[in-house]
């Protein structure tokens, strides 16, 4: 397993802590699955083709996203829009090194701040998933772009159906494959005690939300949360790449905020 941690407080009254780690399971032979977390840049992509193939596929999609401007500047100043070429870029990348033979997903969100105010942009192409655990409700924050997805909008199975279904593993939107690559964004504000879970469906796979929920709300750093994560989805099976990153933000009052707060109460 690799795996590290960081923290980041790039400005008073704002801070970010962070793990990640990545293993090749208990099935696989190669590690397809790659990940970028840089402040503010945090994603997983999980590559696919087999034969090296994807592990090519996914490491140029973080290796472009980590080129970024802003990430070389240190400012928060992502867009949609950015994120959307930076993407297309990967895209093309992708097709002109593996000929069309890989894809990967692209799942994460980089952290912008508008107006001084910061946010989560939430980005999501294929099956790999973005959580938010927010006042103690973890929500999945991106979709997947799968057949079970489909099927499940469709009303034609339920989510319990879908994680057994024989074609979940079966993506309708990936990067390097010449189909469909425009991902889906999400603009959050982030909340005092956010944490952030992205992940591949190597760990979606083997544990439901429920026990994911119960690690985030229980192990405190983010860094042993992400070890726990794994360490379960390998008790579980293993059966494909398990990636997984957990950020945390915290929000401090100001001198002045605070002292309101104390005169208040």
């Amino acid at each position: 397993m690799n795996t590290q941690s960081a923290a980041t407080a790039p400005e008073p009254g704002f801070t970010l802590s962070y793990g990640y780690g990545t293993d090749r399971g208990l099935s696989r032979e190669l590690n397809e699955d790659s990940l970028i977390a840089v402040d503010p840049v945090f994603a997983v992509a999980d590559g696919m083709g087999g034969h090296e193939a994807g592990e090519i596929a996914s490491a140029l999609c973080v290796r472009t996203l980590g080129s970024m401007p802003q990430l070389a500047a240190g400012v928060r100043s992502a867009t949609a829009v950015g994120l959307q070429k930076c993407i297309l870029a990967a895209d093309s990348q992708i097709r002109s090194a593996t000929g069309g033979r890989a894809g990967t997903t692209l799942s994460g969100v980089v952290v912008a701040e508008h107006m001084g105010v910061p946010y989560w942009l939430v980005m999501n192409i294929g099956d790999s998933r973005t959580y938010r655990l927010s006042a103690g409700d973890l929500r999945q924050i991106s979709v997947d772009h799968s057949e079970v997805q489909e099927l499940v909008d469709a009303g034609s199975i339920t989510r319990e159906e879908a994680t057994v279904h024989p074609r979940r593993h079966v993506v309708t939107r990936a990067l390097g494959t010449g189909g469909e690559n425009e991902a889906d964004f999400w603009l959050l504000p982030i909340q005092e005690g956010d944490r952030i879970l992205i992940c591949s469906d190597g760990l979606t796979g083997e544990l439901s939300d429920e026990h994911m929920f119960r690690i985030l709300c229980t192990v405190e750093k983010p860094q042993d949360a992400v070890d726990a994560l794994i360490q379960e989805a390998l008790l579980s099976g293993g059966r494909d790449n398990v990636t997984a990153i957990v950020v945390d933000a915290r929000i401090a009052q100001n001198d002045a905020e605070e002292a309101g707060t104390r005169s208040s109460q």
